[in-house]
């Protein structure tokens, strides 16, 4: 697609607030983007080739959706942490090692994806963000689940298909989170805390592909309160 319709988009974006410029090919942020007014409420640049974010994505402060999955992005600036009034954020599928601590002022952030990135420590910074709902971390190369992550507020947390062998008790205090998802890692039965069975809110705990087999995970102390949780929340859904 040439400069011609890329100049359109602009165009529409300025009267709609959604600028999209996905599946382009593009390598280099147009230079319009610079000059931009401050009027975007979601931009996808996603299925490009981006290698990074552009610093002027900082200028767009009323910005709630941003959409970069599928490109070839490995760092995310810091001043992305002046989008305060972001709620969805797409990274999936990139080469993120890691992510900026100034994303925890993003406080109205609802769903976040990271999935299918090179991310190796578990990014604390999204704890205790009020609004968070979803966070997924599949694909990366998550070795653990530290204590921090007490202070999540999400109601699903995938962790599906990392390296993790570790994962704190404190999980079991997440206040609202009911589906957590450890398919596919490294995990012993001895990592699976008894109080993450029968003293938390998790109600669809799936971990499958580990390092042990579902009847050592059906014997586990605990396993009796959370099938109870898992059977009611079917029925509910029947």
């Amino acid at each position: 697609m040439g400069n011609k319709q890329v100049k359109q988009h602009f165009e529409t974006a300025k009267k709609t607030g959604v600028l999209k410029i996905s599946l382009l090919r593009l390598d280099e942020f147009p230079s319009a983007l610079k000059t931009f007014p401050n009027v975007l409420r979601t931009l996808d640049i996603s299925e490009n080739r981006f290698t990074a974010l552009p610093e002027d994505i900082e200028k767009f402060t009323i910005l709630k959706h941003l959409n970069a999955s599928g490109n070839k992005i490995a760092v995310v600036p810091d001043c992305i942490g002046t989008l305060v009034k972001l709620e969805t954020l797409n990274m999936m599928n990139n080469l993120l090692t890691s992510v900026p601590r100034s994303l925890s002022n993003c406080v109205h952030l609802k769903q976040v994806i990271l999935s299918n990135n090179q991310i190796n420590t578990f990014p604390t910074m999204f704890c205790d963000l009020k609004h968070l709902d979803l966070l997924d971390l599949s694909r990366n190369k998550i070795t653990e689940v530290p204590p921090e992550v007490r202070g999540l507020q999400v109601t699903e947390l995938n962790l599906n298909q990392n390296q993790i062998t570790v994962v704190a008790e404190a999980i079991a205090d997440c206040v609202k989170l009911k589906t957590l998802r450890l398919e596919e890692n490294c995990l012993q039965i001895s990592a699976i805390h008894s109080r993450i069975l029968s003293d938390s809110k998790v109600c669809n705990l799936c971990v499958d592909g580990n390092l042990f087999n579902s009847k050592q995970f059906n014997e586990l102390p605990g396993y009796d309160a959370y099938a109870e949780r898992y059977t009611a929340v079917r029925k509910k859904i029947s």
